[in-house]
């Protein structure tokens, strides 16, 4: 069932896709359902919802950037959303997954050397005290991790000047942008870019607000969390 659904959705994204990278996903949802088990990784279960609503979702990314031969960062990954999808579909891409928590890290590096990746690097941290991947990225992207006025500055440090930050959103995030608006001028970004998809076999409707980084970011950012937290920019 999961093919089928995965080889349709993608169709109807128009992302090519091929039979070895279904199958990578599917080895990837086997590994997710069986470590969820004695894990919170994810409150989406089943394969039709997890192809859906995981796959389908973080896959349609790939409308919107051309990440083949770039280097992308994922912030707060969590089981892998939408990195370890990305690098699937696009496997010159070179990522490093980034999330806070070791067991999460764990899980992904045991799915990485279980479907074979290459160029992935799976690492416990925060954005924000990642000195040594400031503005290294083409593209960095963040699923389901924050509000954007404190994404911003989380996530568009690491991006290099030319590059790109993509927050994947939900239906409606204008009020979100609104708010980052003065953060993200600060820190380097243009004008954001809100582009919206249907999640295919759902009712569901999507966002990614696509931010280009267009000067760097000034060296008083990131501040820590805490401050960010407290009063974003």
């Amino acid at each position: 069932m999961m093919e089928e659904i995965l080889r349709a959705g993608f169709e109807e994204l128009g992302i090519a896709v091929t039979d070895a990278q279904l199958t990578q996903l599917q080895a990837f949802y086997r590994l997710l359902e069986e470590k969820n088990k004695v894990m919170n990784l994810t409150a989406i279960k089943g394969e039709a919802d997890a192809a859906r609503l995981h796959f389908l979702d973080c896959g349609a990314l790939l409308k919107y950037l051309d990440l083949r031969g770039k280097t992308a960062a994922d912030v707060g990954s969590g089981a892998g959303f939408p990195g370890l999808v990305l690098k699937i579909l696009c496997p010159e891409l070179e990522l490093v997954s980034l999330d806070s928590l070791q067991k999460r890290i764990a899980f992904q590096s045991e799915a990485v050397e279980a479907l074979g990746l290459q160029g992935v690097v799976p690492l416990a941290g925060r954005a924000e005290e990642s000195a040594a991947l400031r503005q290294r990225f083409d593209v960095v992207t963040s699923r389901a991790v924050a509000q954007l006025s404190i994404l911003t500055e989380l996530c568009l440090p690491l991006v290099k000047v030319g590059g790109v930050f993509a927050a994947m959103k939900g239906p409606a995030p204008e009020q979100e942008v609104a708010a980052a608006a003065k953060g993200i001028a600060a820190l380097g970004g243009g004008e954001p870019r809100i582009e919206r998809y249907a999640v295919p076999g759902t009712d569901a409707v999507h966002s990614v607000v696509l931010i280009e980084k267009v000067r760097a970011t000034p060296k008083a950012y990131p501040r820590r969390f805490a401050a960010i937290k407290k009063q974003p920019l």
